[in-house]
């Protein structure tokens, strides 16, 4: 299954949850590889890679093929580089340029038990390239009242794409990142994301955290970094929910 990570709004977590819902996946026992999507490179950067070599970027191109690195038996990442911003200009004249990724994914996908893909906070190529990959989409996203209004436009470009480029697609959940629940702006914007939003949902919020901001640092995920940590209870849980959701979706 390839799972995708979106939201054309930054910081929202998208990299964090990238990286400690595929470690924790990894830790039940599944073979799981991050797809760094973004030319910030910061799941990549997460990871403690600072000279890749072979990139998405280049497979994009055509110029490779795909050659996962490997950060423990049960998780790989293909990384990034900021050679990639270049890729929304050099393919956009190629043919079937949405289905890049997809052709490149395909024959791994016997090879994992999962294939979580990390995007760039746009709408641009690689983000559609993405989708156009996916079976699920997962979308975090902050308790606030501007990030609902980005929310709404977002659902409806997935859709647009599901209609046309993906049937597959299906947008599987919605889960908070950042979460205080002393502020009283989190808890209403909570609320009101569980009352627009109902069962695409999630219940697991993923709690305001220092150690996720300071475990990238380091070059680890949350769990290797210290798992005691909320962070880890967090993503544990929404690993969890996660799986549930897309196995009940498989049968």
């Amino acid at each position: 299954m390839i799972l995708v990570f979106s939201n054309h709004k930054g910081g929202v977590g998208k990299t964090t949850s990238t990286l400690n819902i595929g470690a924790a996946m990894s830790r039940k026992g599944r073979k799981v590889l991050l797809i760094d999507m973004d030319p910030q490179a910061n799941l990549t950067r997460s990871l403690a890679i600072e000279d890749p070599g072979k990139t998405i970027y280049h497979a994009l191109r055509g110029d490779e093929n795909i050659e996962p690195v490997k950060i423990s038996a049960k998780l790989h990442i293909v990384p990034s580089s900021l050679d990639l911003s270049a890729a929304e200009i050099e393919l956009s004249s190629e043919t079937g340029r949405e289905y890049i990724l997809s052709e490149l994914l395909q024959p791994l996908t016997s090879d994992y038990d999962h294939i979580l893909i990390d995007c760039p906070p746009s709408l641009g190529l690689l983000t559609i390239n993405a989708l156009a990959a996916a079976t699920h989409v997962f979308i975090p996203i902050q308790a606030e009242f501007l990030a609902l209004d980005g929310l709404t436009k977002l659902l409806d470009v997935i859709g647009k794409i599901k209609k046309r480029i993906n049937n597959r697609l299906d947008v599987s959940g919605i889960f908070i990142t950042q979460y205080d629940k002393r502020k009283i702006l989190n808890r209403d914007v909570a609320g009101a994301i569980s009352r627009h939003f109902r069962e695409k949902a999630l219940t697991t919020t993923i709690r305001n955290n220092v150690a996720l901001a300071e475990a990238p640092g380091t070059g680890q995920h949350i769990f290797d970094y210290n798992a005691k940590a909320n962070g880890a209870e967090d993503y544990n849980a929404l690993c969890r929910e996660i799986l549930r959701i897309i196995e009940k979706e498989k049968k």
